[in-house]
C-alpha cells in the first residue's frame, strides 16, 4: 500500500458534505420528510446515495410519474433552509489556512448556493476554485468532476490528492487518477473501506519540498 507521507502533491481536492463539514443530520431531515410523501424509508436508500447528485438519487428511486429534477428544486430548496447542525469537521478549518488558495479546491455534488450556505454555515473558507453540480454533465461516480477541478488549478489529476468520506467520491477520485485519503468523522463505527483514513484533521499538516510540492504528515492512528 502507498504511504501518503512518502508522496508529494501538487493539488488537493476536497468533497464538502461529510468531508470538510458535516451536514448529515440536516440531510436525513430533508430527505427524511420527503421519502414520506411517497412511502418511502429514507434510512433504507440514503445511506448509499451520500456524495450523488440529489437528481440522480431519485432517478435511481425510479418512481412511477416522478420528475426527477422538479423533486430536486423541492430538496434543494429544504436543504437551503435548513442549517442546523452544519459544523466543521475537527481541524479542517485550520487545515485548508495551511494551503496556498491556488492549490486546493473543492468537489461538491451540491448545487453553489446551497454549498455556499453550508460553508458559511461551518465557518469555512471558498476557494477561488469550487466545481458544483451544475458545473459537470455526470455527477460522482464519474471522475469528470475532480478531473475539472485539477484543470482549473493547473495541475494535473495524478498529482493532486482527494480527501472524500462518501463511496461515490471515493470510486470518482479514484477514476480520475489522483490519490485518496478517506476522512471518517461523519460516519463513527463504519468498517474501514479504503487503504488511507483519517478520523478528522486535527493533527495533518504539511511541508512543502523543495521542488514546490507539499507533503502530507498525519497522525500515527490514520490507516495506511
Amino acid at each position: 500500500m502507498t504511504n501518503l507521507s512518502d508522496c508529494s502533491f501538487a493539488g488537493f481536492l476536497f468533497d464538502m458534505d461529510g468531508t470538510l463539514l458535516t451536514s448529515i443530520e440536516a440531510s436525513k431531515r430533508v430527505w427524511g420528510r420527503w421519502a414520506a410523501r411517497f412511502g418511502l424509508d429514507a434510512a433504507k436508500f440514503l445511506p448509499n446515495a451520500h456524495g450523488m447528485q440529489v437528481r440522480d438519487v431519485i432517478r435511481l428511486l425510479d418512481l412511477p410519474g416522478v420528475d426527477s429534477d422538479d423533486e430536486a428544486a423541492v430538496i434543494f430548496a429544504a436543504e437551503l433552509a435548513d442549517m442546523d447542525g452544519v459544523t466543521a469537521i475537527p481541524g479542517a478549518g485550520s487545515f485548508l489556512a495551511q494551503l496556498p488558495a491556488d492549490r486546493w479546491a473543492i468537489v461538491t455534488s451540491a448545487p453553489r448556493a446551497l454549498a455556499l450556505r453550508r460553508l458559511d454555515a461551518a465557518g469555512l473558507p471558498v476557494p477561488p476554485v469550487l466545481i458544483c453540480a451544475a458545473d459537470v454533465d455526470r455527477g460522482k461516480p464519474d471522475p469528470s468532476c475532480f478531473i475539472l477541478a485539477a484543470e482549473r488549478l493547473g495541475v494535473a489529476i495524478d498529482q493532486c490528492l482527494v480527501f472524500e468520506d462518501a463511496p461515490a467520491g471515493i470510486l470518482a477520485a479514484e477514476r480520475s487518477g489522483a490519490a485518496v485519503v478517506v476522512v471518517t468523522h461523519a460516519h463513527p463505527g463504519r468498517a474501514a473501506t479504503h487503504a488511507t483514513e483519517i478520523g478528522d484533521y486535527t493533527a495533518l499538516s504539511l511541508e512543502q519540498t523543495s521542488a514546490g510540492s507539499w507533503r502530507l504528515s498525519y497522525p500515527a492512528r490514520a490507516r495506511s
